[in-house]
């Protein structure tokens, strides 16, 4: 099987294996600990901020629209934080990947739309990206949590001879075998539980996944790998969903470091906290509750005798037109906090404006570490494949634009 082509970009310093490249962003990660670790939402004066007070200076003199720019420019951005600390500089050739076919020909590979019922049309595109870039395909293939089936339908356009999917959602199955039947495609959609013991191997050549989350996708590689498929295309998603406590590294190189960061599943949140396109009344309401819950936490830490960032679960819809004191009322009554009679409203709805604008810095600087920390975990998806047997390929199957997971594992057996 040939894998996709790709293009190196100018930036992508050359590395002897997946090991180093993984190397190379743990220890980064390791050195820049005490930037990316804390919580801006819950610690308003991180130890950073003294270690780094012009940097923290700079970044809080940072207009909302210089915010957004450098959000979109993280490497440029990476090269200003580096006036404050200097190992920001090699951020460029840290995250630098190539760019697999299926940038400039996933339009072409997708389903037409008249096909691609009940599937939204940023879907339809990232599907026939990852199709195109794996593409030339041949003989079986399966389609690994795959909803209705549109990723295994669009494959079917580069070359699969026939498609299965594993789905548990009983009503997904339903339908993906039903729009299956009407274009008289060769897909059949199982209900199966990946995670299942009983999980039975079905006579295929190739596993793919798009977007799978956290320990679905980590199945498929392990099983698939131990199963001897021939290859196995990999694109991950939500690294954080699965178990509890201490993640585990897959391959045996990277756990055996000696310095390997220890990393939990909350702190695996960071890799994926990045919302690309969202509608602006979603943003502007997002942004109003966020001021209300800086300002309870703000007005409760001056109650509590601990001072600490406490946590309120999700409110009701209705106190999103309810405003800041209805709000503020819900969530003390909701963590039994006794606020003072006479509280002064908007003095706190101004402290949580102005923990908002500082939180929505730091923040920024935060985002420099996503792609590093989820590089981190997808060279060790590398370098586990390799040592079972795999070539591996990496690269970018589309824009960011489209969505920020667009990483992709192409794997092929030695032995295919």
């Amino acid at each position: 099987m040939r894998s996709a082509r790709v293009a190196l970009p100018e930036d992508c310093k050359i590395y002897a294996s997946f090991f180093q490249r993984w190397q190379a962003v743990n220890d980064w990660l390791l050195r820049h600990e005490a930037l990316w670790r804390p919580v801006p939402f819950k610690e308003p004066k991180p130890g950073w901020s003294q270690r780094y007070p012009d940097l923290a200076t700079w970044l809080e003199q940072l207009s909302d629209a210089e915010c957004d720019e450098w959000d979109e420019q993280l490497s440029a951005f990476a090269q200003e934080v580096a006036r404050f600390v200097p190992a920001m500089s090699v951020y460029g050739e840290l995250v630098a990947l190539p760019t697999l076919s299926g940038h400039d020909r996933g339009s072409q590979a997708a389903l037409k739309e008249v096909q691609a019922v009940d599937m939204p049309g940023r879907k339809r595109l990232q599907a026939g990206a990852f199709a195109a870039s794996i593409s030339p395909l041949n003989g079986s293939v399966l389609d690994w949590c795959c909803g209705k089936g549109h990723l295994a339908r669009t494959m079917l356009g580069q070359g699969a001879q026939a498609v299965i999917g594993f789905e548990w959602d009983a009503a997904l199955v339903q339908d993906g075998n039903r729009l299956a039947k009407k274009y008289g495609e060769p897909v059949h959609v199982l209900q199966q539980d990946v995670m299942a013991d009983t999980l039975q191997w079905p006579a295929v050549d190739h596993g793919a996944a798009l977007h799978a989350c956290g320990d679905l996708h980590r199945q498929l590689l392990r099983l698939g790998s131990a199963a001897e498929l021939a290859r196995l295309s990999v694109s991950p998603c939500c690294y954080h969903l699965g178990g509890r406590g201490a993640y585990g590294l897959l391959s045996r190189q990277t756990r055996d470091s000696v310095n390997a960061l220890s990393m939990d599943r909350a702190g695996l949140r960071l890799a994926v906290q990045e919302t690309v396109t969202a509608p602006a009344r979603e943003r502007a309401q997002s942004a109003r509750v966020r001021v209300w819950r800086l300002g309870f936490d703000a007005l409760q830490r001056s109650v509590s005798a601990d001072r600490r960032y406490l946590p309120v679960p999700s409110h009701p819809s209705y106190l999103n037109s309810a405003g800041f004191e209805a709000f503020c009322q819900w969530a003390a009554d909701n963590k039994r906090v006794a606020l003072p009679p006479g509280t002064d409203w908007s003095y706190w709805l101004a402290v949580g404006q102005q923990r908002s604008r500082q939180v929505r810095r730091h923040e920024l600087l935060r985002h420099l570490f996503r792609r590093p920390l989820e590089l981190w975990l997808v060279f060790d998806y590398a370098v586990y494949l390799e040592e079972q047997g795999y070539q591996v390929n990496l690269g970018t199957f589309c824009e960011r634009s489209l969505t920020p997971r667009n990483l992709l594992l192409d794997a092929v057996h030695a032995n295919a």
